[in-house]
């Protein structure tokens, strides 16, 4: 008899051979590269409230809100029904939960708090790095709000009256001025304008001084911004031009003026974006908007490239965090799913594809682990030359090589998944399409790689202390040596075609940080693989695709490593 004359009346068939959700795990205890680059940055005090949220991120309830806010987009409504001009985005309550989260976990601010502790800095990225893992659009705020607080607490008189509401970790999304009592701000920021995009220096929005001119002063801006992110924030900081002066400066624009009026910040639009969808991006123009400059007038660039700085970073953890997220999706899918008479975690290729994407994964990790405890080591003064070397010069090359990288990664592990991973109902897509954003903002690939060369001849001493410490570690490994002599070659040979191979030296070296970190933390098994495939003779072998790893490598050793929940 066949099995059909078993089933109910009407039922066509059963669902089998479907991996169940992956939720209610700890993603910080099952990720031993982030657990131990914990303790080495001097964070471990903050291991159990990582666990703790590590838990809670992956329940179910808390993993379906990153669906929701991505499904219900933020909407703007330019006019309340009087026809008065409001400019108000409403976004679904899922985004505000997210945000609540954020700041309920002090990532807005963390090593910035009255009782900060050493090893802050780490403390807080990887708190970061495991909300990554769950949502993206709600981190843009937070870090942009974390990145202006090492600017605005250089202007003294500013910084006391917003330094509550900004440390606060009570998210407050009333669209209400300070003044009337909001318990928290956000701050956001205006850079780009239509005709310049990362040139900034070709920004035409001017600034007009409403008395005294100069740092602190009041002034009213006139321009517009083509990407001002994120329109609801308590306040932006943008550049325009002093009409006397005429160089750049920064400016404070805050949402409601100081007569408890909305600012005269328009928004004509939001951004129709391909990802980030959570998110609001918008264009504005700025019609005698109320602004207070910030820094020296004319430096504007400097004081912006300061909180870039702290972003770029962000955009580092943000594409490791994608790339965790879909590798253990992808783990958890190929030890769930037969093929072919087997799981497809037990078939070899597939194993090799994963042990390659494990590597990828950890060498990220560890990455942007080590440039969070340079940023607090090199804060302080008289730091080693090498701490100022990691977060200078190595920081953009990171940018640049791992958020390049997230884009092809979070591609193949949709490919574990098969024609689940295409569709929108499962997480896989829209890590896809959130993985291109960190690549562009703050600085487009070009960009970052032409930091690298500038920051190389601007801190030569810095730079040749991070070499002469990584050779030390290079000593015992041939292949990683070779790669450093050829990244040395690069930075120091013909300044006439150092600009076009700015790419190439900008991947060298971010791949010579990684294998020095795997070799001085990995297991052998690991950096070995990683060394030899990205840097050493195995690199021919290994061409473009994941999943080429020589078979002399324990794939499946490196795979249960990586995610053994």
């Amino acid at each position: 008899m066949s099995d059909s004359a078993d089933r109910p009346f009407g039922q066509t068939h059963e669902v089998t051979n479907q991996a169940p959700p992956l939720v209610g795990y700890d993603a910080f205890a099952f990720d031993p590269a982030l657990t131990g680059a914990l303790g080495r940055e001097g964070a471990q005090w903050h291991a159990q409230a990582l666990s703790r949220d590590g838990m809670t991120l992956t329940q179910p309830d808390v993993v379906a809100l990153a669906e929701l806010a991505n499904r219900h987009e933020p909407e703007l409504a330019t006019h309340d029904p009087r026809g008065e001009r409001i400019d108000a985005v409403e976004f679904h309550p899922a985004w505000h939960e997210l945000l609540r989260r954020l700041r309920h976990e002090g990532l807005h601010a963390l090593p910035f708090e009255p009782a900060a502790r050493a090893g802050s800095m780490a403390a807080r990225c990887a708190g970061y790095y495991l909300h990554g893992q769950l949502e993206s659009g709600s981190l843009c705020p937070i870090t942009m709000t974390f990145a202006s607080i090492p600017i605005l607490r250089n202007e003294l008189d500013l910084f006391a009256r917003i330094e509550r509401p900004l440390l606060s970790r009570e998210h407050d999304p009333r669209d209400i001025p300070l003044e009337a009592g909001k318990h928290s701000m956000m701050i956001g920021m205006g850079m780009t304008e239509k005709q310049g995009g990362s040139d900034v220096r070709s920004n035409r929005t001017r600034a007009y001084a409403l008395g005294a001119p100069g740092r602190g002063g009041a002034y009213r801006l006139v321009g517009h911004k083509w990407f001002f992110s994120a329109p609801q924030c308590d306040a932006h900081l943008v550049l325009a031009r002093t009409a006397d002066e005429g160089g750049l400066s920064c400016f404070y624009v805050p949402r409601f003026a100081p007569d408890g009026r909305k600012n005269a910040v328009q928004i004509q639009r939001l951004k129709d974006k391909l990802g980030n969808r959570s998110n609001a991006s918008s264009e504005v123009e700025f019609r005698d908007a109320y602004g207070v400059m910030i820094g020296d007038e004319g430096r504007g660039v400097p004081t912006i490239i300061e909180m870039a700085n702290f972003t770029r970073l962000d955009c580092v953890i943000g594409s490791a965090a994608l790339m965790r997220a879909a590798l253990v999706q992808a783990i958890h899918h190929a030890r769930h799913r037969s093929a072919f008479g087997a799981h497809l975690v037990d078939q070899p290729l597939m194993r090799n594809v994963l042990a390659d994407l494990a590597l990828e994964s950890e060498a990220a990790t560890v990455l942007f682990m080590r440039l969070a405890g340079a940023f607090e080591r090199s804060a302080v003064p008289d730091s080693a030359l090498a701490e100022r070397a990691w977060r200078r010069i190595v920081t953009p090359a990171a940018k640049f090589w791992v958020c390049k990288r997230a884009l092809e990664f979070t591609g193949e592990a949709m490919e574990v998944w098969g024609g689940n991973g295409y569709v929108e109902t499962g997480p896989m897509a829209r890590f896809y399409r959130e993985a291109p954003v960190n690549s562009i903002w703050e600085g487009s690939g070009n960009v970052m790689c032409l930091d690298v060369l500038r920051a190389f001849e601007r801190e030569q001493d810095a730079a040749h202390a991070l070499l002469a410490d990584w050779k030390r570690t290079a000593a015992t490994h041939p292949a990683l040596a070779g790669a450093l002599a050829s990244l040395l070659d690069m930075l120091t040979g013909d300044p006439a075609v150092r600009e076009a191979s700015a790419r190439r030296i900008a991947q060298q070296l971010a791949l010579c940080a990684q294998g020095v970190l795997l070799a001085r933390h990995a297991p052998q098994e690991v950096a070995d693989a990683f060394i030899d495939t990205r840097l050493g003779d195995a690199r021919g072998e290994t061409g473009r695709v994941y999943g080429t790893l020589p078979a002399r490598f324990d794939h499946g050793g490196i795979v249960r490593r990586a995610f053994a929940a």
